[in-house]
């Protein structure tokens, strides 16, 4: 595996590249959900192709107050990951070469970023726009795997690929779990033991809500009561949202999802299931 750290190395590295180039992109602090988008890549790219993973973690998409000092950074365990899991090449590119001094040019998606979390994290997407765009750039890829588990996140690199015309085909992995349900995340290890145990009732309480009711409102209505009973928990949002559009989901006459966000303690906790049509 190769350990690419400059913009020329991939360049040059991605010259040779005839087949398949998948990438995934991450912010590092890997768990076995992203191996297992990894090895989703793996399949994907096939023996002709080849897989590049990306780990920068990614200033301008932190707020003034978020955690991005104390996000964990532990780059050895990362690579160690991305060979186990078959990716090709990985690339470290450092804040420096990505972002200039004096640099005045962003991305911004004005839609979709507006809702969910784009109303607690204001310039949040803002930031993940920008820095996807400029390694699709970089590294030039064919396809791109994104995970389920940002959903929203998922649906505005969608917009953004359809009109920026990106020739890069996006590729959904679905969200991995824990075995108590718990949406694998990097920022589960900031919750304490205690709250490690509770963070399960909130998957919990959207699948029960999702299998015992149908209208939209009444699910939103449910999970907001259940997260009220968890010791420590104070709700950020949860909504029904269409799949495509994020638009609040008036009838279940259309796919939609089930979101989301639930501080516990101090980490805040985002999750998503699939509403599925009703006739």
């Amino acid at each position: 595996m190769k350990s690419l750290i400059t913009m020329e190395s991939v360049r040059a590295w991605r010259k040779k590249i005839t087949g398949k180039v998948v990438f995934v992109p991450t912010m590092g602090a890997l768990h076995h959900g992203h191996e297992a988008l990894i090895r989703d890549a793996r399949r994907l790219a096939g023996l002709k192709g080849s897989v590049v993973v990306s780990i920068f973690l990614n200033p301008i998409q932190f707020g003034p107050r978020e955690d991005v000092a104390s996000y964990p950074k532990p780059l050895k365990n990362d690579i160690t990951v991305c060979r186990r899991a078959g990716a090709d090449a990985v690339f470290l590119p450092t804040v420096a070469d990505m972002y200039g001094p004096d640099r005045s040019v962003f991305v911004d998606e004005e839609s979709l970023s507006s809702v969910l979390c784009g109303r607690s994290r204001p310039g949040h997407f803002r930031g993940v726009c920008t820095v996807v765009a400029k390694l699709f750039n970089i590294v030039q890829p064919t396809h791109a795997i994104f995970g389920e588990k940002d959903w929203q996140q998922l649906a505005i690199i969608r917009r953004m690929v359809r009109d920026l015309n990106f020739p890069v085909e996006i590729v959904t992995a679905p969200t991995v779990r824990e075995s108590d349900g718990l949406a694998a995340s990097s920022r589960n290890a900031y919750l304490t033991a205690e709250e490690r145990a509770l963070a399960p009732l909130i998957h919990a309480a959207m699948q029960s809500a999702v299998e015992k009711l149908k209208d939209p409102v009444a699910i939103v209505r449910a999970v907001a009561r259940a997260v009220e009973k968890i010791p420590g928990a104070r709700l950020d949002y949860a909504e029904t949202v269409d799949s495509v559009t994020l638009l609040p989901l008036k009838n279940r006459k259309s796919a939609g999802r089930l979101a989301v966000a639930v501080f516990l303690g101090k980490t805040r906790l985002i999750d998503n299931i699939g509403l599925p049509p009703h006739k």
